[in-house]
């Protein structure tokens, strides 16, 4: 399978990086932190004027009309820049689900209000079950909620929020509670499911990509701290130990970048059989995450830890979304229910053959 990106998606890619890596820094970060937003509104004027929040929405309903393979490198972008602004979720998890409830003839009105104000640079936050709290809550205009199958929009003035504080500073967690009534419901039963479903498999594919941006981001700030600083007359990181540990991660990297890519062209191309490629993809990229965190931290030695080191806000980031629209266990659990398959497509003779592990058989 071919993962070359075209001309067209490296080149807008390359122009939404190049205003996130000037804009997003880490004391730009740190300067959010004492902010009683926490949101950055320039930058998001900036995205919003890039055409970002209208990426995956088709251009019938006023988007650009791309899909999630489009959009990817820009969520591992975000990540490694570490972006506080939820601008990956609002652009794969957002957006889509309003379209969804859209294509089906769901919901009311307040649907295509909701979808214009995102599209116009406003926050509209979206609660699944698996997740308790939502991010910068507080900033959102509206509410896309669950309760049991059911899902929910609601403005801001119909939730009750109680903030709550993360690990990672940049992030303005809150509980969202609310009313279930069906003046507010969009649907239930089987269509709320499945709306809820592909939610959940667009929330760990943009979750993924982002975690392998933070895992290079901070291979990059090892790198260039261990070539900077001296012991005993040498560089540190010519130490042999300390480019294995480096290199340890560098390829639990490059194994999930292509894991991450298929599972984004299988949501893209057939939503109902992405369980599998999107869990593969979140449990490979929090992999490399974690492990990113560990030794990054061990070859930055006792100032790794420290708060005045730059490195602690992506470790701190990578800890959050590691457990984000679900956290290892639950994502091996899907992998290991979608092997087990008694249908399922396993064996060499079909690595390269009529199908792949996402294809199904007749039963």
């Amino acid at each position: 399978m071919d993962f070359t990106f075209t001309e067209d998606q490296q080149m807008f890619a390359e122009a939404a990086r190049s205003v996130l890596t000037a804009e997003v820094t880490a004391d730009r970060i740190r300067d959010r932190w004492s902010t009683p937003s926490g949101l950055d509104l320039p930058l998001l004027h900036q995205m919003q004027e890039l055409g970002l929040p209208r990426m995956l929405v088709p251009e019938s309903l006023g988007g650009l009309g791309l899909g999630q393979a489009d959009f990817i490198m820009m969520a591992q972008t975000c990540g490694y820049v570490a972006c506080p602004e939820p601008i990956a979720e609002q652009v794969m998890v957002t957006a889509p689900l309003l379209v969804d409830v859209l294509d089906r003839g769901l919901g009311h009105g307040a649907v295509q209000t909701a979808l214009d104000a995102l599209q116009g640079g406003a926050l509209v936050a979206t609660g699944h079950p698996i997740n308790p709290f939502i991010n910068f809550a507080e900033q959102a205009e509206w509410f896309l909620l669950g309760h049991g199958e059911g899902l929910y929009l609601l403005p801001a003035s119909e939730v009750t929020m109680k903030p709550c504080k993360s690990v990672d500073p940049s992030r303005r967690i809150a509980e969202v509670s609310f009313e279930a009534s069906d003046a507010h419901c969009l649907a239930k039963g089987e269509s709320g499911a499945a709306l809820w479903r592909s939610t959940l498999n667009r929330g760990a594919l943009g979750t993924a990509a982002q975690l392998v941006g933070l895992a290079q981001a901070m291979i990059d700030q090892s790198v260039k701290y261990t070539t900077d600083r001296e012991q005993f007359g040498k560089a540190v990181g010519a130490n042999q130990a300390v480019k294995h540990l480096l290199a340890d991660v560098a390829v639990q990297i490059e194994y999930a970048k292509p894991v991450i890519y298929r599972a984004a062209y299988t949501a893209a191309i057939s939503p109902g059989r992405a369980d599998f490629a999107v869990s593969h993809a979140k449990v490979a990229a929090a992999r490399a995450a974690l492990l990113a965190t560990r030794h990054c931290i061990q070859v930055h030695g006792a100032m790794g830890y420290t708060w005045e080191c730059d490195l602690q806000i992506w470790v701190k980031r990578a800890w959050a979304l590691a457990r984000e629209w679900g956290d290892e266990g639950f994502h091996k659990n899907r992998i290991h229910e979608w092997l087990l398959r008694p249908n399922a497509l396993l064996g060499p003779d079909l690595t390269f053959g009529r199908g792949s592990i996402t294809d199904t058989v007749a039963a």
